[in-house]
């Protein structure tokens, strides 16, 4: 049987509501079986465990770049204090959602810049040191990010890394520098504009071991959910993203490669439990 496994949504954001266990039981009957969900701040760390732990599903802890700007000092410490915590809890399967942001014009300039990369690095000592992987925000920072784990690296005994860089969407050489470190790339919605043509290209070429399916939702929506500025103003509201879009995603994608969808199901699954090793038990115990 084909299923699917979304790497990246954020089922405990505002915009589900209360509806995560409706959302979950369409995803699953989209043949979506396993959804890791990212926390963004020290804020949603309960709300992404609770979620993960009702649905069968799984998360990852981490400070988004995003919400760096409101961190409160002892985040990081307080990080470190959850990971110990739940160390062997079987649903925590990363460091996430991590990384760097140089789109948004504060976050690019001082003193916000050297403060997201200040708790980039952090967060990558703490995944080190917990051993867990790293899911990556990456949005024009690609090549810092690359920089911070390669120094972290060689602090740390020049280990491979494992994890995923979330919605990748830079050029090819910098998707094989990922790829040489251990990562595999984050593919969603995005992919589904024809307009995205880079994108498209790195989809359709990169190797296939390299590749996972995300939704990122409720973000990201694929091209069939997205409405203009011109068409919300006249009242046409935008579709609303979600786990159970992920294997329509993954037959535009599969038909930009030449395979079925079956394959590509098989084979981002199969990556996505190299990226995040912790999910064998958890859809062993789900079979």
């Amino acid at each position: 049987m084909t299923f699917w496994i979304d790497t990246h949504c954020h089922l405990d954001a505002a915009e589900f509501g209360t509806l995560d266990q409706e959302i979950r039981a369409r995803a699953a009957l989209n043949n979506v079986a396993h959804c890791v969900l990212p926390a963004v701040e020290v804020g949603n760390f309960e709300a992404v465990r609770r979620l993960a732990h009702a649905q069968g599903d799984s998360y990852a802890l981490g400070i988004h770049p995003l919400y760096v700007k409101k961190a409160q000092p002892n985040d990081l410490a307080e990080l470190d204090a959850q990971l110990k915590q739940h160390a062997k809890d079987p649903h925590l399967v990363a460091v996430g959602e991590i990384g760097l942001d140089y789109f948004v014009p504060e976050l690019s300039v001082s003193p916000l810049r050297e403060r997201q990369e200040q708790f980039y690095l952090a967060q990558l000592r703490l995944a080190r040191q917990h051993g867990l992987p790293v899911i990556l925000h990456v949005r024009r920072s690609a090549d810092q990010l690359l920089k911070g784990l390669r120094a972290v690296a060689r602090e740390t005994g020049n280990a491979p890394w494992q994890g995923i860089a979330h919605a990748f969407n830079g050029s090819e050489q910098q998707a094989q520098a990922f790829i040489a470190l251990g990562f595999k790339l984050g593919f969603g919605g995005a992919l589904t504009y024809e307009r995205a043509q880079n994108l498209r290209h790195l989809a359709a070429t990169l190797p296939l071991n390299a590749l996972v399916m995300e939704t990122d939702s409720p973000d990201m929506p694929p091209h069939w959910l997205y409405t203009t500025a011109e068409q919300r103003a006249a009242g046409v509201p935008q579709g609303r993203n979600e786990p159970a879009e992920l294997p329509r995603i993954g037959a535009e994608l599969a038909a930009l490669r030449g395979i079925t969808p079956e394959a590509l199901a098989a084979a981002t699954t199969q990556n996505a439990l190299d990226a995040l090793p912790r999910l064998q038990a958890l859809l062993a115990r789900a079979a």
